[in-house]
């Protein structure tokens, strides 16, 4: 099976122009449906798999989305590497709306309300998480911005919030004294369950507002509107990003992501249920048969 690269398109980015040979693909998984069908084909002379992370028309919001489900899915279809694209707030002055941060750290404040696993059930493991994003997929993404002239910022900390609220005043405030650079609602448990399926993944983050941090500065709220004329402009941009990427993503990879696994599962292999062993056959196959 040929190297495929995944592409999971936010809030405004629901389908790629340019796709040759375009298949609609739906997948079933052990943990449900995706939030989409699948859209394949050739892109750049790749093979990609995209995903619409909250469906076409956006009806499903952060805390709905079966992650589960979608990265399953992808890896079911031979994806290697993922990009996500998606709309964050900013929590620094010298991060403007329509900048492009590609986060190299996260922190959870989702309170767990969402499952970012695929253990349980038996089988326990621990994977390596201390640097979340694939480095050298992150790079990759950084140098096509830079070349398609995009205002990119390589590294920084994205905060996950539950939501679907936007911040409080006294939220946003707190997490700017922690040093947090930008605020999203979906980005860690994707980068979670890519780890533990050992899949490549990194962030494409736009920049829409400034969260409401500022709101007493410059005297005006975040709105929906703001956010989705910003992020229709950073759509564009996003894509061109992705075309000029590609044709460097796809090849052999030398990092930790594709043996995350490897000395992470810590239950013995006699003592995980029959059922759990079939559920996670594409996950664990490698190491427990």
């Amino acid at each position: 099976m040929k190297t495929k690269i995944g592409i999971i398109g936010g809030s405004g980015f629901y389908n790629i122009d340019g796709i040759k040979n375009v298949k609609k693909v739906k997948v079933s998984t052990p943990f449900g449906e995706p939030s989409d069908p699948f859209m394949t084909g050739t892109l750049e002379g790749k093979e990609v798999v995209f995903l619409a992370r909250h469906g076409k028309g956006h009806k499903i919001l952060p805390g709905e989305i079966n992650y589960r489900a979608n990265i399953y899915a992808m890896k079911k279809l031979g994806v290697e590497e993922i990009i996500s694209v998606s709309a964050c707030g900013s929590l620094k002055e010298e991060l403007k709306p329509l900048d492009i941060v590609i986060p190299d750290q996260f922190i959870d404040r989702t309170n767990m309300a969402r499952p970012m696993t695929f253990f349980g059930d038996g089988i326990v493991a621990h994977i390596p998480f201390a640097d979340p994003v694939c480095p050298h997929l992150s790079k990759t993404l950084a140098e096509a911005g830079r070349r398609c002239g995009a205002n990119i910022h390589e590294g920084g900390i994205y905060i996950n919030m539950e939501g679907p609220q936007f911040s409080t005043k006294a939220e946003s405030k707190l997490y700017r004294s922690w040093g947090v650079d930008i605020i999203g609602m979906t980005n860690l448990a994707e980068a979670k369950l890519a780890r533990e399926a050992e899949i490549c993944y990194a962030t494409l983050a736009c920049i829409t507002d400034y969260d409401c941090w500022r709101m007493d500065e410059v005297c005006e709220s975040v709105t929906l509107e703001m956010i989705i004329n910003n992020l229709c402009r950073n759509v564009d941009v996003s894509k061109n990003i992705l075309k000029a990427a590609l044709p460097d993503l796809g090849k052999k990879r030398d990092c930790s992501c594709a043996g995350a696994l490897k000395d992470s599962i810590v239950t013995r292999p006699d003592f995980i249920p029959a059922a759990t062993k079939k559920k996670l056959k594409l996950i664990i196959g490698k190491y427990i048969t």
